[in-house]
């Protein structure tokens, strides 16, 4: 029921917007975060955002650069990506927890189809 979109291939140094919006009813009541998993590696804990938008969350490696934000009228929670790197190219993901800040992938419920994000040198 979650859809990522707004990946793309982008310059370093450029940004990007994803969204993941799901047509549930129920949007409201999760806390929501975003992942990133990149050829060969883990899937790694992005951002996360409270049900009500009070409290986010960071990794320290987008700290400063990506902003989560959510909008619960449109059931659609954001990432704002900018001075993006090399390092930041993977498929992101959004998933749903009510496990805030839920930094690990075992602490969410559901998750979305993740969208290609590559940013080139």
């Amino acid at each position: 029921q979650l859809q990522a979109s707004g990946g793309g291939l982008v310059q370093a140094g450029g940004s990007l917007r994803l969204s993941c919006a799901t047509s549930g009813r129920t949007f409201s009541s999760y806390d929501m975060g975003w992942f990133r998993q990149a050829p060969g590696k883990e899937r790694e804990f992005i951002a996360s955002i409270t049900r009500s938008s009070s409290r986010t969350y960071y990794a320290d490696s987008v700290q400063g650069r990506f902003t989560i934000s959510r909008d619960n009228a449109k059931n659609t929670v954001y990432l704002q990506m900018n001075s993006l790197k090399p390092e930041d190219t993977a498929v992101y993901y959004c998933a749903a927890s009510t496990l805030f800040p839920g930094t690990r992938v075992t602490l969410y419920d559901y998750w979305g189809r993740g969208t290609q994000v590559t940013v080139s040198s």
